[in-house]
């Protein structure tokens, strides 16, 4: 169901303040000093166009450090041949179909008969490094209110217009006040959306500057019914100012819609030449509303190498930012995991707890949470349609979600603020700052504060 929603407006204030009266015998004090640049940085530095640095090199992807875990999900028939630089004219490859991914990274179909894992062990007996071709899902809470596939829900019902009063809560409003008062509409640097893909929604349609699918046939074709990928892109970029549907935290600059997951997920294989792909196209944050639990017998950093190199990659030169994951019991899912990753936890309706579906440390997964925003209060206890997320939907409309997927490009549209204010910075530089400036003073939850991030990349 579609509706217009009322115009998101901002509003600047503006102060002065004088002291009384001199006394009439002294003569009128100096005017003051003009005060100093709300923006340290200087208005000139922010509306100058930086330099484009050039490409980061990929480097090969090296030896794995884990064994590879054939009981996770990932696609039949395959295996992902990491140290492929070494490969030579050897007869257990003679018949076998290959194709090269790059970055040192061959794709071989496993023959008719043989199971996969059986295969890689033929080829770790001849030196070679294999890996499973990975699964990965979306991360939308499947049984939320709203949700598509679930009967859905009114945008207005009961009387009551629902409004994304999580723009509030991460301080989004005054960090645009900032940048409107450094002389500058709140932009967004090049961010990367791999998700699902993503729809031609009027909200979004000026937004999206490239666009590009790495689904392969065993991802079951393009996934836009569900709108996830229309909604990851919609909380970072929805066209803001325009009198219709909804802000996103950015309110201009170039999206890159990469294609990934399908309506049975994504591969390894499709997520790491998406995110050389997002690399390659000058993206500065890429987001990540996706992963997978890891599996017991699996290593803290997970055994899938292949995407983890280019994610170590893609961090070089981008702020990557995924979701941790919608079980709270499984750790934080993989590649949120990954250490050159910023992973998100969702926040419900309070400030001083994680959603109850939200991804959180264990004890055997004790990797942490860099940042949380708000997600959605899910099926948890006591939830209302008030309190889920409000979102962009495929066909042009818009519904109530939850789920970390929502939270994740909240903190890449602030990230996208970040290095579009101060085209300065590093990668490196923008994710500290951004975990540095979390606001801990609930439960010590490192909740997202944008005005604070936003000020931060601007010292």
């Amino acid at each position: 169901m579609s509706r217009t929603l009322l115009p998101l407006s901002l509003a600047l204030l503006l102060a002065a303040c004088g002291g009384g009266p001199a006394p009439a015998p002294e003569p009128a004090p100096a005017p003051p000093p003009p005060p100093a640049p709300v923006c340290a940085q200087g208005e000139s530095a922010l509306v100058q166009a930086p330099q484009v640095p050039a490409q980061p090199q990929r480097e090969p992807v090296e030896a794995a450090v884990a064994a590879p875990v054939w009981s996770a999900p990932h696609v039949p028939g395959r295996v992902l041949i990491v140290n492929a630089a070494r490969l030579q004219a050897q007869d257990i490859l003679r018949g076998v179909q290959t194709r090269t991914l790059g970055a040192g990274v061959t794709l071989a179909q496993t023959p008719a008969g043989e199971a996969d894992a059986a295969f890689a062990a033929r080829l770790q007996a001849q030196g070679l490094q294999v890996q499973p071709d990975y699964l990965y899902g979306p991360l939308a809470n499947p049984n939320d209110p709203g949700v598509p596939g679930n009967g859905g829900v009114a945008l207005v019902a009961g009387g009551v217009a629902y409004t994304q009063t999580y723009l509030n809560r991460i301080q989004a409003p005054a960090a645009w006040t900032f940048l409107q008062a450094c002389g500058k509409t709140p932009v967004a640097a090049k961010t990367a959306i791999l998700d699902a893909r993503v729809d031609n929604h009027p909200d979004l349609v000026a937004r999206i500057a490239e666009r590009a699918s790495f689904l392969t046939p065993e991802a079951g074709g393009s996934d836009i019914q569900t709108g996830h990928g229309t909604a990851s892109a919609g909380l970072v970029g929805a066209t803001t100012n325009n009198g219709a549907g909804l802000a996103g935290v950015t309110w201009s600059g170039p999206l890159m819609a990469l294609e990934v997951l399908g309506t049975q997920g994504g591969s390894t294989s499709s997520l790491a030449q998406a995110l050389n792909a997002a690399v390659d196209g000058g993206a500065k944050v890429i987001n990540l509303s996706l992963g997978r639990p890891l599996e017991a017998n699996e290593p803290a950093g997970s055994g899938d190498q292949v995407l983890g190199a280019a994610l170590t990659n893609a961090a070089k030169s981008a702020v990557v930012v995924a979701a941790a994951g919608n079980t709270a019991g499984d750790g934080v899912y993989f590649p949120a995991s990954h250490p050159d990753v910023v992973a998100v936890g969702a926040l419900g309706t309070s400030e001083a707890a994680l959603a109850c579906y939200s991804a959180r440390p264990s004890t055997a997964r004790p990797r942490g949470l860099n940042l949380v925003a708000p997600g959605g209060a899910g099926n948890c206890a006591g939830a209302t349609n008030a309190g889920q997320m409000l979102i962009l939907a495929a066909g042009g409309g818009y519904t109530l979600s939850a789920g970390t997927s929502f939270a994740a490009p909240l903190v890449s549209g602030a990230a996208a603020l970040m290095r579009a204010a101060n085209p300065a910075l590093t990668a490196a530089e923008t994710r500290q700052r951004l975990v540095d400036s979390a606001n801990t003073s609930v439960a010590g939850l490192p909740r997202l504060d944008v005005n604070a991030a936003v000020r931060a990349a601007t010292r």
